[in-house]
């Protein structure tokens, strides 16, 4: 048979699904804490990208509790809390705000802002 090679950290029931229907996987357990943390935030990208591509209500929800189940495990990972998460949300608010007022920010002589996207256009 062919095989198809992901290279990627898949979730709990993933392979059973694939034995289910008479295929054949290679998996292994990531030991290692560091690992298993950077196979996490490699997840973050492919389910936000997914979650990005969507057009429907139904599949929005499914990529976003996909993308949850990645917080989460990565959350836990680091021990973080609840409440950890809940003040850095409040904290997060109070520093940029909400979308609540829908701005679409078209230019800006603010050169000292460091986004996390590249800038579109010629800097004037």
């Amino acid at each position: 048979m062919k095989k198809v090679y992901y290279n990627k950290l898949i979730r709990d029931l993933i392979a059973d699904k694939i034995e289910s229907k008479g295929d054949k996987c290679s998996v292994r357990p990531i030991k290692d804490d560091a690992e298993f943390q950077q196979e996490l935030l490699k997840k973050i990208i492919e389910e936000a990208g997914a979650l990005a591509r969507t057009r429907s209500r139904k599949d929005f929800l499914d990529e976003y509790a996909d993308l949850m189940m990645v917080l989460d495990a990565l959350t836990a990972e680091l021990e973080i809390s609840p409440a950890e998460i809940q003040l850095a949300l409040e904290e997060n608010i109070t520093k940029k705000g909400k979308y609540l007022k829908r701005n679409w920010l078209e230019w800006s002589e603010d050169t000292d802002y460091q986004s996390n996207e590249s800038p579109q256009g010629i800097i004037s």
